[in-house]
């Protein structure tokens, strides 16, 4: 199975910045968007196996890309993973709702990141 690029979508330039750098560092591709008009263009551009979305975004907020994602045949296999500093029951409940494969809060550490990311797109953790 060919696997796409890593979507990351967060309109902080900061955290944007430093999840790009991590998952690059650990040798994926990754595609960037800092908006959810960006995000369903680029997704649609690259098809992405993963998607890091920020529920918080300017222009179409994290649900309903995600939403849109989901309903579209060539995009509703990639993993959606939530990264959001809202951590209410509410907010995580409207995230799987919206078809998101896995929720993350802010603020988390890279370790945790790599994990899900790895988790999401089938990679063994085991080292020889």
């Amino acid at each position: 199975m060919t696997r796409g690029p890593i979507l990351v979508v967060d309109d902080e330039p900061f955290i944007l910045q430093s999840l790009v750098y991590l998952l690059e560092r650990e040798g994926f591709d990754v595609v960037r968007a800092i908006d959810g008009e960006e995000a369903l263009e680029r997704a649609r551009a690259s098809r992405p196996s993963l998607i890091f979305l920020d529920i918080m975004l300017p222009k179409r907020d994290g649900y309903d890309v995600c939403r849109t994602i989901k309903s579209e045949p060539a995009l509703r296999s990639a993993r959606i993973v939530m990264l959001t500093a809202k951590g209410r029951d509410e907010d995580r409940a409207r995230g799987f709702a919206a078809g998101a494969d896995d929720y993350v809060t802010k603020p988390y550490s890279p370790s945790r990141i790599l994990e899900v990311a790895r988790a999401a797109l089938g990679i063994s953790t085991a080292r020889p």
